[in-house]
C-alpha cells in the first residue's frame, strides 16, 4: 500500500484518480479548496480516502497536510485551468497555477516527499507546427495557462537538479468523460444530444483536438507512479488521434439517432473573438515503449461510454 497527496484531489480529474488508488488499495489524501459529489460519493464508502481543506497558495495548508499525512508521492491536479481563464483571470492563474506549485514544492522538499507528478497541458505547446507532434516540439505558449504550466514543468526540475526531487509532467489534452464541468466539446454536443436540445455551432466543424478520456489519464497516471525511475520527466497521456468536431458531431448523431447537431465550416473560437489556434494530437509513442500506455478509448468509445454514464444517471 501506498500514501497519495492529491493537490486539487474534488476535482475531475483528482477525484477519478483517488478513486482509481483507493479501488487498488492505497491511501489517498485530497487537499482542496472544497470537496465535491464525487469526492463526498467515494468517502462515503472508502476508509483510505479523506479530505483537507485548503488553498494552494497558502503555505500553511499544504506544508501542514504533506508534514503530516508524509505520502510517497504528489500527484498536482490543482489549477485554475484553460484559456478562458487565462484571458478572464490571468493574475489569479499565475498565482494560483504558479506559486502554489512553488509551496508545492517546498513543502515536498522540507518534508521529504521526493516525486511530483504535474499534471501539465498541450497548451504549453501554442501553435502546433504539425498534426502529430512528440515531447520535444517547441514550446511557445500563448496565453498565461499555458505559460503557467511551462513555468512549473522547469519549476519541477530546478528543484529535481538543486534538491533531488523527481518532477514528472504529464501532457495532457482535453481531457472529458462522465461528469466534466467544464462546458467544452465534445461535452457540450454529448449533453445536447442526450437531453433531446438542438445545438447549432457556426463554426468549428474543421477543428481538430486530441480528446483524451478520463479512464485513459487515469491508467497513464497509475503508470507513472508504479515506475520505479523514470528516463524522461515529460510523457503525453492522450488518445494519440485529433478528430474534427464535424467527425465527432456525426459519431454522436450515429449513437444517439435523431440528434440534431449542426456545425459550420472552419475553426472555433476559445471565447468570442479569440479563435482558436492550431491544434492536433499527441504521439504517445514514448509513454507506450517507457510506461506500456496504451490509451483504451478512441473518440467513439469515450463518447459512448460518457453518453451511457450519463443515461444511467437520468
Amino acid at each position: 500500500m501506498a500514501r497519495y497527496l492529491i493537490t486539487g484531489g474534488a476535482g475531475f480529474v483528482g477525484a477519478e484518480l483517488a478513486a482509481a488508488l483507493v479501488a487498488r488499495g492505497d491511501e489517498v489524501l485530497a487537499f482542496d479548496l472544497r470537496s465535491s459529489p464525487r469526492l463526498d460519493a467515494l468517502m462515503a464508502r472508502e476508509r483510505k480516502v479523506s479530505l483537507v481543506t485548503g488553498e494552494i497558495v497558502e503555505w500553511p495548508g499544504i506544508a501542514s497536510a504533506l508534514q503530516q499525512f508524509r505520502p510517497d508521492a504528489v500527484v498536482h491536479c490543482a489549477a485554475i485551468v484553460g484559456v478562458r481563464a487565462s484571458l478572464e483571470v490571468p493574475m489569479q492563474t499565475m498565482r494560483v497555477n504558479v506559486e502554489g506549485s512553488l509551496n508545492v514544492l517546498e513543502a515536498m522538499r522540507l518534508f521529504g516527499v521526493r516525486r511530483m507528478i504535474h499534471m501539465s497541458s498541450e497548451e504549453t505547446y501554442g501553435d502546433f507546427q504539425s498534426d502529430v507532434i512528440t515531447e520535444d516540439h517547441p514550446q511557445n505558449p500563448l496565453m498565461a495557462y499555458g505559460v503557467s504550466k511551462v513555468a512549473v514543468e522547469h519549476l519541477g526540475r530546478s528543484y529535481a537538479q538543486r534538491y533531488g526531487l523527481e518532477c514528472l509532467n504529464l501532457r495532457t489534452s482535453w481531457v472529458y468523460g462522465p461528469g466534466l464541468p467544464r462546458p467544452r466539446v465534445p461535452k457540450t454536443l454529448i449533453d445536447a444530444a442526450v437531453a433531446g436540445r438542438p445545438l447549432k455551432m457556426v463554426n468549428g466543424a474543421d477543428f481538430r483536438v486530441d480528446h483524451t478520456y478520463i479512464d485513459d489519464l487515469v491508467d497513464g497516471t497509475l503508470l507513472v507512479l508504479d515506475r520505479a525511475e523514470h528516463p524522461f520527466d515529460v510523457y503525453h497521456i492522450a488518445s494519440g488521434i485529433a478528430p474534427s468536431l464535424a467527425e465527432i458531431a456525426a459519431i454522436i448523431r450515429d449513437l444517439v439517432p435523431g440528434a440534431d447537431l449542426s456545425l459550420g465550416p472552419g475553426t472555433i473560437e476559445f471565447v468570442p473573438g479569440v479563435l482558436a489556434w492550431k491544434k492536433g494530437a499527441l504521439d504517445v509513442s514514448r509513454a507506450t515503449r517507457t510506461l506500456g500506455y496504451r490509451p483504451r478509448f478512441d473518440i467513439r468509445a469515450g463518447i459512448a461510454a460518457t453518453i451511457k454514464a450519463q443515461r444511467s444517471e437520468a
